[in-house]
């Protein structure tokens, strides 16, 4: 429908332009570009990373081995989206800490490219740098778009932006992983170098577009605050660089002795950040009632992304050793089930969308709380699907790609029912001094999920056993009716936020 304003009133990518992106502001497709080719790079590596890691040819690790690793390694992603999202509060604003970060991205796949286990893992630490700074901010410029939380496209939109990063899933394991697996590893991960130039090019090109909110800092730190941060991180930066020489040149260090602390912390920060945000006295009654509120969302995405995230290490393992990896009798790398998800997210997302939108005319939306439910009861029963080839390959058979497609589909629906919903709602309900911040505490949920994972791995526990996975789903089935039995409690303490 053509706009009722003239092309002066409203500058084009502001929020309440009709210049639109399907419907959105036309700041969403620069953004929509920018987090698909990141993606592109960042689920490219996750694909190749755990096949990679226990490969003849890679490092040639154990399994618990690469499970620990890939789940710490998500944990670590996730839980620096936290500081991200302070560095562009305080520091740089969330349009240029976007710019930094895809920078180092690139920078770390290819580190990842050299073929050397000793730069590896300071590959990783790179790529888990750059998501960090860039997550949490470049989710907070999507809400910049909208006029405020009551927006009624603001649902739809995030969920526009979540096919941008599907869209991106899709292909990257469809060639970097076909190139990882089949030609060299280690140019695979070159190409998800590639992938993250192509999408700094496309931010930088199309920053016209965005709304002006995203130059600001919010709480610049003043001089005092700058030298004392500096002072506090070059003082725990000495710390660890002693302690890890310490335990380097006695002898003693495994991998392990960098891999439980990082657990240790994905489970211990989060409980912090939360508490700490929950106690600041500067927040009004009803910011303190949407923090309590939140905190049942928060617990509600651990633990379905404990579950969820396991396609990329639990079920992409089991692919590697116990199913039948074949269509009409033609042999795909392992990599590919990793497409599975974001070609079905691409399907479901618009539909979701319309869905949302039609029941929403009608006042028959569902609320938050119900979403939630909805998706913890959904990977729940994905698990539970699971122990269908688990039987298989315990009979000593190979079980079916299907199988693994079968689950696949059940935790996108679950995760259409949550992850954008969840998005959204932290954009609604941040008190204001924690804007780019509450993005952050939002990811951290991820950290605690994948943090468990790795800590079980570490442990010893075999993930893919059928008591393990029977347990993992009826803890997701019972969090999602707690969920909805609470659901008038929890929209009580959500306010007006809707």
């Amino acid at each position: 429908m053509a706009s009722s304003l003239t092309k002066d009133s409203v500058r084009p990518g502001t929020p309440g332009s009709e210049k639109t992106f399907f419907g959105h502001p036309r700041g969403l497709a620069t953004l929509f570009m920018t987090e698909m080719w990141e993606r592109f790079s960042y689920y490219g590596m996750k694909a190749l990373l755990p096949l990679y890691l226990v490969a003849p040819g890679g490092l040639h690790l154990s399994a618990a081995t690469a499970t620990a690793i890939y789940s710490v390694y998500l944990s670590l992603v996730y839980l620096l989206a936290l500081p991200g999202g302070w560095f562009a509060d305080r520091v740089l604003g969330p349009r240029r800490t976007v710019a930094v970060a895809g920078f180092v991205i690139m920078l770390g796949h290819l580190t990842l490219a050299l073929p050397s286990s000793g730069t590896f893992f300071a590959g990783l630490g790179l790529v888990a740098i750059g998501s960090g700074l860039l997550k949490a901010n470049i989710s907070t410029m999507v809400g910049h778009l909208y006029d405020g939380p009551d927006d009624a496209r603001r649902d739809g939109g995030f969920t526009l932006f979540y096919i941008g990063i599907n869209l991106g899933a899709f292909a990257a394991p469809l060639v970097i992983g076909t190139v990882g697996e089949n030609v060299n590893w280690h140019l695979g991960f070159a190409l998800a170098a590639l992938g993250m130039a192509l999408g700094l090019g496309q931010y930088l090109l199309g920053g016209r577009h965005l709304s002006e909110r995203s130059k600001d800092v919010p709480t610049p730190l003043s001089a005092a605050e700058k030298s004392a941060t500096l002072r506090k991180s070059a003082l725990w930066a000495a710390v660890a660089v002693v302690f890890y020489a310490v335990v380097g040149f006695s002898g003693v260090y495994t991998l392990n002795w960098l891999l439980v602390p990082i657990t240790v912390a994905g489970l211990v920060i989060p409980v912090l950040v939360i508490t700490r945000i929950k106690r600041d006295k500067e927040l009004d009654h009803a910011e303190q009632s949407r923090m309590t509120a939140y905190i049942w969302f928060f617990v509600a995405a651990a633990v379905f992304w404990m579950i969820y995230d396991q396609g990329g290490s639990t079920l992409s393992l089991f692919a590697e050793s116990s199913a039948n990896n074949t269509i009409f009798g033609w042999d795909f790398p392992v990599s590919w089930y990793q497409s599975v998800n974001p070609v079905m997210i691409m399907a479901l997302a618009p539909v979701f969308a319309w869905m949302w939108l039609a029941l929403n005319r009608r006042g028959k939306e569902p609320g938050t709380a119900v979403k939630f439910a909805s998706g913890l009861i959904l990977v729940g029963a994905s698990f539970f699907l699971f122990l269908a080839p688990l039987a298989i390959a315990g009979g000593g058979h190979r079980a079916a790609a299907m199988w693994l497609v079968a689950i696949y589909f059940v935790q996108t629906v679950g995760e259409l029912t949550l992850s954008p919903v969840g998005l959204s709602v932290t954009t609604k309900m941040a008190p204001a001094r924690y804007a780019s911040q509450m993005m952050g505490v939002w990811f951290l949920a991820v950290t605690a999920g994948d943090a468990t994972t790795g800590l079980l791995s570490i442990a010893g526990v075999d993930l893919d056993k059928t008591a393990v996975v029977a347990l993992e789903a009826a803890l997701a089935a019972l969090a999602g009716f707690a969920v909805w039995m609470y659901r008038g409690k929890v929209k009580r303490l959500m306010g007006d936020v809707r």
